[in-house]
């Protein structure tokens, strides 16, 4: 008996299932098993609900498709090159995971057009898509008019189980329940194997129960290998649900139509092999060679592009509509949308003299986001449940983002800090111009680390706000006083980290963070006050090392400081001057930028033959030896702290003007 012909259908999803096993067999490396079981739940979202158009990726209105479980990329993959983006050609999926590919082994934006989000770390892009929802649910209600709905789309994702198991999609997606995130959808691929085998040899919960629990709409296809119809109908009733994110549990088998593999951990994270290749084309009827797609699956799939095409023009007539009714609106819309700032958003940030009184940075922070909020109506963020301590409120704000207020821009993240760092991602992902920016303590970027790297490698110019920058936190210990925290930032590429120390300089940390749209800033801020100095300014900050004190002619000794310690060197320079010696003061609130000045610059700023240098920060010497040199020293910090008030704990270890002098002595010998 001959078998019946495939449907268009099944050719649709096992072209998706044969393009990942191709190419992971081709690279000899990958994760084959989740496209070959997410293969239907992925042709149906995209082609029965994903409002895209492939020859614009960026269209700002599509929907949101974010593969959680990246490592499962050959799906996405095969669905921008099916759906006909210019990104991902037939030679570039032959190409998987090779040296220059824009099918890299896991998604990166950076890399490839129709990628929304770097995903790699499971739970991430879950969180991610938490900060999408928001960003739209924002936009939406500050734009949006009855007969103009400029901002209206999804955010769609499609996760595992060690997505589920990771904690960060546990915190985000309890805050996403809370905001009731109407517009965020979850496909959640329930295959119950990870690298170690069945999940139930660790993971044994009800999901659906748990998410419920948060608040979220919940349902379960149950055979998700083949009903796409049952598939269908769950998104479109996730769709119809407007008060609550969505998730819908898909069973399915991984590596589905692989005879000897499927439903075992051997094939999530490994190449199926030529023979077993051969054997699952016969299992799945496919009749054709490696990276051969049947014409009539094209056909269907770049349907796509004259959709996508007519979408993208409706919602042009829309954005004219917008533009003849309310022209003011549409012109910060649009004005957002290019990536532009404001005219002179930047004329309020404050100045500072020494007869202006010395505060703490955080305060400074504080007043430099009042300065700033009313003049960039997208600066959009919060807090860990720290408000009062990080000082990240926008005065003169009143309320905050819930589900009942959107339009607001004060995020309360509550004790989420890694959540909290995915979602400003997320918002940042979301290219619509906001600017994010969320507060914690510093000691607790140890919770965040995982998705301020990510922050740092997908180019998002997230605002990390970290105040209680030192040991001189006091009297909550050494639980709370980061030590090792700075340099381990600094030692991040593409983090600008900086540690202001004084008024103008954090007003300078600011304007820099805002204009880098395309690298993320950590500013370190101070729980302790501090004098503001004579020769600091907002414009010297950019150099990330300057000269703040000189003497005539070439220094004896140079003092290099940061934060809370710069002023520490400053009155041990007056008083070694006043004993005869030539001192220079360097601060250096930004090291990263310091690197990016000329040579000429930097020799000028700390010529070579003055090897006499001490170097003064209440955290670890760890990256200052390149500037201290075999003739230089440092006023570090080299264990814990301890559990004292804030000013017995800097003399306890040494950040005492005497002990500045004394080491400063034994240096000018």
């Amino acid at each position: 008996m001959v078998a019946a012909p495939a449907s268009l259908d099944t050719l649709c999803i096992n072209s998706i299932r044969m393009l990942a096993v191709d190419a992971v067999n081709k690279s000899n490396s990958g994760h084959p098993g989740l496209p070959m079981g997410c293969a239907p739940m992925g042709y149906t979202l995209w082609d029965k609900f994903l409002r895209h158009n492939p020859k614009n990726p960026k269209w700002f209105n599509r929907d949101r498709f974010v593969l959680s479980a990246g490592h499962g990329c050959m799906l996405l993959y095969a669905l921008l090159h099916l759906t006909g983006y210019d990104s991902v050609t037939m030679e570039d999926i032959k190409q998987f995971r090779q040296l220059g590919s824009r099918t890299p082994g896991h998604p990166e934006t950076f890399e490839t057009d129709g990628v929304e989000v770097t995903a790699g770390p499971l739970g991430a892009g879950i969180s991610n898509a938490v900060g999408l929802a928001i960003a739209e649910a924002h936009l939406a209600a500050k734009f949006n008019k009855p007969d103009a709905q400029v901002v209206d789309h999804f955010t769609y994702v499609i996760m595992g189980d060690g997505c589920n198991q990771e904690g960060v999609s546990s915190e985000a997606c309890s805050l996403a329940g809370h905001l009731k995130l109407g517009k965020l959808i979850a496909l959640y691929d329930d295959n119950q194997i990870t690298i170690d085998g069945r999940t139930d040899v660790s993971f044994t919960e009800d999901v659906l129960k748990r998410y419920e629990s948060y608040g979220w709409h919940v349902q379960h296809v149950e055979e998700g290998n083949t009903d796409i119809n049952a598939i269908s109908e769950a998104i479109a009733n996730a769709k119809s649900v407007t008060n609550q994110p969505s998730l819908i549990k898909i069973s399915t088998t991984i590596g589905f139509g692989s005879p000897n593999k499927s439903d075992t951990a051997g094939v999530h994270g490994a190449p199926l092999g030529e023979d077993e290749a051969n054997l699952t084309r016969q299992q799945l009827g496919w009749t054709h060679p490696p990276f051969e797609i049947p014409q009539e699956v094209y056909d269907q799939y770049r349907k796509s592009i004259d959709r996508g095409k007519g979408l993208e023009e409706q919602w042009n007539l829309t954005l004219a509509t917008y533009r003849n009714n309310y022209p003011a609106e549409a012109k910060e819309f649009e004005r957002m949308l290019r990536g532009e700032l404001p005219e002179n958003w930047d004329k309020d940030l404050p100045i500072y003299t020494p007869e202006d009184k010395g505060q703490a940075t955080r305060k400074h922070s504080q007043i430099c986001l009042g300065a700033l909020g009313p003049n960039i109506p997208e600066l959009i963020g919060g807090s860990a449940d720290l408000t009062h301590s990080n000082y990240t409120d926008i005065k003169g704000e009143t309320g905050s983002f819930q589900s009942n207020s959107p339009e607001k821009r004060y995020l309360h993240f509550g004790v989420r800090e890694h959540a909290m760092a995915a979602i400003l991602n997320g918002i940042a992902y979301h290219n619509s111009g906001l600017i994010p920016y969320g507060g914690t303590f510093l000691v607790f970027a140890d919770y965040m680390r995982g998705s301020m790297r990510l922050s740092a490698l997908s180019e998002l110019g997230v605002i990390y706000v970290l105040t209680h920058d030192s040991i001189g936190v006091g009297e909550d210990g050494p639980t709370h006083q980061p030590v090792e925290t700075i340099p381990s930032l600094r030692a991040m590429p593409n983090m600008l980290v900086f540690r202001p120390g004084d008024g103008n300089e954090t007003s300078g940390a600011y304007k820099l963070a805002i204009q880098n749209r395309n690298r993320p800033s950590a500013l370190c801020l101070s729980r302790q006050g501090m004098d503001n100095q004579k020769n600091s300014s907002i414009e010297k900050v950019a150099f990330g090392g300057y000269v703040l004190e000189d003497c005539d002619g070439i220094p004896d000794l140079i003092f290099i400081g940061t934060g809370s310690e710069l002023d520490l060197c400053v009155k041990a320079a007056k008083q070694l001057t006043s004993e005869g010696n030539k001192v220079r003061v360097v601060s250096m609130p930004c090291v990263e930028l310091f690197e990016e000045q000329t040579s000429s610059y930097q020799e000028e700023v700390l010529p070579s033959s003055v090897r006499k240098r001490l170097v003064v920060e209440a955290a670890a010497s760890f990256g200052w030896h390149k500037y201290i040199g075999l003739d230089g020293d440092s006023v570090t910090m080299s264990s814990f702290g301890t559990s004292a008030p804030g000013g017995v704990c800097l003399d306890k270890f040494g950040f005492t003007l005497d002990n500045v002098i004394s080491k400063a002595n034994r240096l000018l010998g």
